[in-house]
């Protein structure tokens, strides 16, 4: 019987360590051979790999999916870029990260790509790098007739409460993704908010994925599943989850080229060369 699930806590981004979370797993997998359950983790990446695996088991993570991603981009290489996105037939959904070096040269090739690229929707990314007064200059430098093109920015402050203030005054949507992983978060309705990202790696198990997902709908709020640079074998679950739990939603997972390989289930349209189990360190085994 195989029961497989990964548990890939995010260096930086994750408050649970490797070690920890070595520890965390024998823990709980030992708590699965004893009792045929597995309780959630108090660590986010492990109770989400455990879900998954156990989901997988009773055969309540549905197969289906159509691997659709949003497509992640940086400005290195512009040519690429632009050739890349114009061969695509159906919705152009781009995510660009920025921070707050050059602004004006990234709002001027924000420019650029909506002039070059028919019906692109851009998603942009600017994990709280931007003082007020920044976000406020690299919006008003996207020409007008772009902004509507904008689908969202990911938390374009260093506040969230200047983050909603620049949507009052832009007339930008902004979109969560820190802000809910606070301890002291409570989701809701506030101006501007249009989406949620959701990182299950860093947030916790499926079931409480779920819910939330589930509340975020209910408030009329998107919720885009996100990868957390998982390896192809993670991003292949997260697929599936995405159009399970968010099926006219296009999630953000174009992170396979941050790897250095695959493992075990291939990300499709990637050539990367594709590990198996016994090429892999067994760390416990019962």
């Amino acid at each position: 019987m195989k029961v497989e699930g990964e548990i890939s806590p995010l260096f930086g981004f994750s408050r649970e360590t490797l070690d920890q979370v070595i520890d965390e797993s024998i823990i709980k997998l030992t708590e699965w051979l004893k009792t045929g359950l597995i309780n959630d983790s108090c660590f986010p990446s492990v109770a989400f790999g455990c879900s998954c695996a156990l989901a997988e088991l009773n055969g309540e993570l549905p197969k289906q999916t159509n691997y659709s991603k949003a497509l992640l981009y940086t400005f290195d290489d512009l040519k690429k870029l632009i050739l890349n996105v114009n061969k695509i037939k159906n919705k152009k959904i781009v995510k660009i990260k920025i921070n707050n070096n050059k602004i004006l040269k990234t709002s001027n090739l924000i420019n650029l790509l909506f002039e070059t690229i028919p019906k692109l929707n851009l998603r942009i990314d600017a994990n709280r790098s931007l003082t007020f007064n920044e976000a406020n200059t690299f919006i008003n430098n996207i020409n007008v007739q772009y902004r509507g093109y904008i689908d969202f920015i990911e938390e374009p402050c260093k506040t969230y409460e200047e983050s909603i203030q620049f949507a009052k005054n832009t007339g930008i949507n902004i979109a969560l993704d820190e802000s809910i992983r606070e301890v002291n978060f409570k989701l809701k309705s506030d101006f501007g908010v249009t989406t949620i990202i959701i990182k299950p790696t860093l947030i916790g198990s499926l079931s409480y994925c779920r819910d939330l997902i589930k509340k975020i709908h209910l408030l009329g709020l998107n919720a885009v599943i996100s990868s957390s640079f998982e390896s192809s074998f993670g991003l292949t679950q997260l697929s599936r989850i995405a159009y399970w739990l968010t099926p006219n939603t296009i999630p953000g997972l174009d992170t396979i080229m941050y790897n250095d390989s695959q493992l075990i289930r291939v990300w499709p349209g990637c050539f990367l060369p594709v590990k198996q189990l016994n090429d892999l360190k067994i760390i416990w085994k019962s």
